[in-house]
Parts: C-alpha cells; sequence; structure tokens
C-alpha cells in the first residue's frame, strides 16, 4: 500500500505550510476525481441489462445443464472481452426435491413442506412430542418405529432429524416457531437421515395439543422421487494482471457472483444481476491502468450451500490468501422492489471492502452506505480465510426472492448504474497506479457461521 509522506521544514511559516497542504489536498481531490471518471464513463448499464436478459430465460440450477451454459456463457464473454478465462468444474452432492409428498393426521390432510435433503418414505405410526429435538429432549422417550414431532429452534434442522433417527424413530414432523410455511434445508446429505416433513405453527401445535391430551394421533408421513447424487457445478474465473510489470502492488482484488439461481427461478436479480455486473466491470477494467492484479469470478453451486465460493478458496495458495486484499461479493443488486443498497460483513465490522466502498459512495451520493453483520452469501468462504470481503445487496429482498416471478420486468437500471458506480470507483481507487486509497489491513482470521443463502437450517 503506497502511503503519502508529508513533510514540513522547520524554518516554513505556519501560514506557508497550510497554504500549500490545502493546495496539496485540493489537487489531490481533483485528480481523484479526474480518475473516477474514467470508470464513470465506462459503465454501461444497457450491457448490464442485456446480460441478465439472456441468464434469466430459465432457471440455473446448480448440477444442470442450464447452469453449465449460463457457466459457458460468462466465459465466452470474458473471452471476448480478451481475457484468458476458464469454466472449472467441481463435484458436488446434489438433491433433487421429491416428486410428491403429503401428511395425514388420523385421516386430517395437512399442506406440509419439504427439506431440501429429506430421504424418501411411506410412514404409518403414532405421532409423539420430542419436544425441540434435542438429545437431551429424547434421552427417555420411547419413539421407536414412532414419527416423532418437534418445534424449530436451538439447533438445526439436520441435527434433530439425525437425534430421533439415533434413536429409532421412523419420521419426522418440525413446525415452525413463527408464523409462515417453513422451508428449510438439512444442510447436506446423509444416508442416516429419515424422512422428514415440515408444517406451520398452527398445524403443529394442533398436533401437540392432541398429543397432550394423551389421544395418541396417528400420522402417515409419504415423500417420493427425492434424489441424492454426485453432480457437477461451475466456477468461472478471469485475470487481469497488474498493468506494470515491475511496478505492480503484488496485491488482489476479487470481483465475484453466482451465476446459479434456485429451482423454479429465473433468478433475474438472484443473482443474474450480480454475474452481469461482475461481466460489465471486467469490460470496464479491460483497458484502465491498474497497479493491481483482479479477478473475475462467477460461482457455481450457491444456492446449494455457497459451494463454488468455498471450492474456489480451498484451491488458493496461501500465497494467493495473503496478496488477496478485498473480496466484492455482487449478490442481487437490480431488483426494483428491493430496499436500500448495504454491506454484509461475515464478523459485522469495516474491513478495506467497506472502506473503499463507503469512500466511493459518499464521493458520489453525499453518504456512505452503510454495512451490517451477514452471511448466506459467497463473501463468507472469503472471510473464513482472513480475507476481507463484503456482500453487496438490497435490503429488505424483493417480495418475489427465491420464486418464478424473479424475472427481468422486475430490475431497475437505475440500481444496477448505482452499484457498479460505487463497486467500481471503489476498486479502482485501490487499484489505480497513483491510488492513494484505504490504508486498512487485512483483518486476523476468524471463522464465521455457514448460513445458507437460499433456505433456513434452523
Amino acid at each position: 500500500m503506497k502511503k503519502t509522506v508529508i513533510s514540513l521544514a522547520v524554518a516554513t511559516s505556519l501560514t506557508l505550510s497550510f497554504t500549500s497542504v490545502q493546495a496539496s489536498t485540493s489537487a489531490n481531490a481533483s485528480h481523484h476525481q479526474g480518475s473516477e471518471q474514467k470508470v464513470l464513463k465506462k459503465v454501461n448499464t444497457e450491457k448490464i441489462y442485456q446480460d441478465i436478459a439472456y441468464l434469466s430465460k430459465k432457471p440455473r440450477v446448480a448440477g444442470t445443464e442450464a447452469e453449465r451454459e449460463a457457466a459457458t456463457f460468462v466465459q465466452k464473454r470474458l473471452s471476448k472481452l480478451g481475457y484468458e478465462s476458464a469454466v472449472e468444474p467441481f463435484a458436488f452432492t446434489g438433491y433433487t426435491p421429491a416428486a410428491s409428498f403429503s401428511l395425514s393426521v388420523n385421516g386430517t390432510s395437512y399442506s406440509p413442506t419439504t427439506f431440501t435433503y429429506s430421504t424418501n418414505g411411506n410412514v404409518t405410526a403414532e405421532i409423539v412430542d420430542g419436544g425441540l429435538g434435542t438429545k437431551d429432549n429424547l434421552a427417555n422417550k420411547d419413539v421407536t418405529g414412532k414419527i416423532v414431532l418437534v418445534q424449530r429452534g436451538t439447533i438445526t434442522f439436520g441435527e434433530k432429524v439425525l437425534n430421533a433417527a439415533e434413536k429409532g424413530a421412523a419420521a419426522v414432523i418440525i413446525f415452525n416457531n413463527t408464523d409462515g410455511e417453513l422451508n428449510g434445508t438439512l444442510g447436506g446429505a446423509n444416508d442416516n437421515y429419515i424422512p422428514s416433513l415440515a408444517v406451520t405453527k398452527e398445524e403443529g401445535e394442533k398436533i401437540l395439543t392432541s398429543i397432550q391430551k394423551g389421544e395418541k394421533p396417528s400420522g402417515t408421513v409419504k415423500i417420493e422421487g427425492a434424489v441424492v447424487s454426485e453432480r457437477t457445478s461451475y466456477n468461472v474465473t478471469a485475470t487481469k494482471p497488474s498493468t506494470f510489470k515491475k511496478k505492480g502492488t503484488n496485491d488482489i482484488i476479487v470481483v465475484g457472483a453466482h451465476h446459479d439461481s434456485v429451482a423454479g427461478a429465473p433468478g433475474a436479480n438472484d443473482d443474474a444481476s450480480g454475474t452481469a455486473m461482475v461481466l460489465e466491470l471486467a469490460r470496464v477494467f479491460k483497458t484502465l491502468p491498474t497497479d493491481t492484479e483482479l479477478r473475475f469470478v462467477t460461482f457455481g453451486a450457491e444456492e446449494v450451500g455457497l459451494l463454488g465460493s468455498e471450492h474456489y478458496v480451498s484451491e488458493l495458495s496461501e500465497d494467493e490468501k495473503n496478496r488477496i486484499v478485498g473480496m466484492f461479493n455482487l449478490d442481487m443488486v437490480g431488483s426494483r422492489d428491493a430496499g436500500d443498497l448495504v454491506m454484509n460483513t461475515a464478523d459485522g465490522t469495516l474491513n478495506l471492502v467497506t472502506e473503499l466502498a463507503q469512500a466511493s459512495s459518499t464521493r458520489l451520493n453525499g453518504a456512505p452506505t452503510p454495512f451490517q453483520a451477514g452471511g448466506r452469501s459467497d463473501h463468507v468462504p472469503f472471510a473464513e480465510a482472513g480475507i476481507p470481503a463484503a456482500l453487496f445487496i438490497h435490503s429488505p429482498s424483493e417480495p418475489w426472492y427465491h420464486t418464478p416471478e424473479d424475472t427481468l420486468d422486475k430490475i431497475s437500471k437505475e440500481q444496477l448504474q448505482d452499484v457498479a458506480e460505487i463497486v467500481g470507483t471503489a476498486i479502482y481507487d485501490r487499484s489505480r497506479p497513483d491510488q492513494q486509497g484505504s490504508s486498512v489491513k487485512k483483518k486476523a482470521t476468524f471463522k464465521a457461521p455457514h448460513l445458507y443463502h437460499e433456505q433456513d437450517v434452523k
């Protein structure tokens, strides 16, 4: 990191010194503004919009042909810009949701939801109360061959199911602890899982009341067509080396987004918007002189557990981890119906990325973009490796988040322009050859919780 050093001669008068510093500061600000214009003049929101239109024609579920097509599209666009780009495959255990599922209690049909990674089964048995599904809750209960009703909370859904299975239960029903439908994941494939369904708080309390009255309700849990299998997802990478071979900083900045979407959702905002913005920033920076290596990456399998970014980080050498000074993660950056732009950091503290972005947003908009603690996206694996990283997202999310209504017509070009300008100028502030950017150093390595972006885990 370059630093500005000001020497004051003892013999210089205070008046002359003040005048000199004032002139230097003014010249510095003027030069800074001139450098920023190089980025602002290049940002083309229409190009971002067109790429979103292409990517959001259909869902891009990790491990499917549609995701592979999206990754190929990104790679070809980067190559056309003149980058040496690559599609990098990686294996993961994927899950196909159940084709059908149902729940009935004492002959009355309910409207359950399923958990990602829940296994198939057809179980008819007595329903018993399992509390919160902890080991202590189940310690003195006879649940062998029975369906265990447990409430959401305290531990993950996966732990609840495994605890019940360990005690010999045949199936699990988990009911919500707040109003609304419960959509969750068991966190990953496990041969020890038993069939599991979710119901609302109202439905769960109705069953629980029956148990407490001693009525011994009988239930049928049925799940068919769920498939767990090994699959392939893809990361796409492109690198812009420092323009100056001998005078580069040896630092790296990563700009990333995920190109996959959830099943049934075209994912125009989540996250074709971020992917298209990565492509646009790659175009903007292709011809700009920079003394820092820039890496443009789109990740696969974010929606099933941040798998693409975890794989990318796991493949970094220690030298690369030490050289990466910041990771800018773009996720859901274009919805017309979401809230204001915020930055999420895994530990809720400022870092180089947030400082640069707050400085750029202050210059552009007159106020710094706020930040808060938050995981659930591809900045988390970088943060866990000790790399300064932040998620750029609008909060609260739009009403059609993760639905078939996440379509192109909901995208705001104004939102795209705002985020592209803030992130683009922040990156250039740190990578321009004569940069006077932030002097914040990387934080110490810490471990942040894995919070899945698409679904609750507990």
